[in-house]
């Protein structure tokens, strides 16, 4: 089994990934909820089966009707997809944060008035 530079950088990220996400739900952050957690789970260790096992999407691909092997581009495109989405879904929840925190100091803000 030959192992190729992009398979090293996947298991790289996707472990990265996952860790990040035992990390914060083990430290009870309110935006990591046991769902979220789940789902990381299962796209990133999704994403190191496929790698470590690359046969089983070839044979997916081949039922799927897809020939040749392009599964290295579809992971990388998927990989990216996925790091844009949760960069952009944690940046959206701290938002929500910063806006929740900003309304309850102006309601009391208001409320002393």
């Amino acid at each position: 089994m030959n192992i190729h530079l992009y398979q090293i950088a996947v298991i790289i990220v996707s472990s990265l990934m996952i860790y990040q996400g035992l990390d914060r739900y083990f430290k009870k952050q309110r935006q990591q909820t046991f769902l979220k957690l789940f789902v990381r789970l299962i796209v990133w260790g999704g994403m190191i089966a496929i790698v470590i096992y690359p046969k089983a999407s070839m044979n997916l691909a081949m039922l799927i009707g897809i020939e040749g092997n392009i599964n290295a581009v579809i992971l990388v495109g998927f990989i990216l997809i996925f790091l844009i989405i949760f960069k952009l879904l944690n940046t959206i929840e701290k938002i929500e944060q910063n806006i929740s925190v900003l309304t309850r100091k102006d309601a009391i803000r208001e409320i002393k008035k």
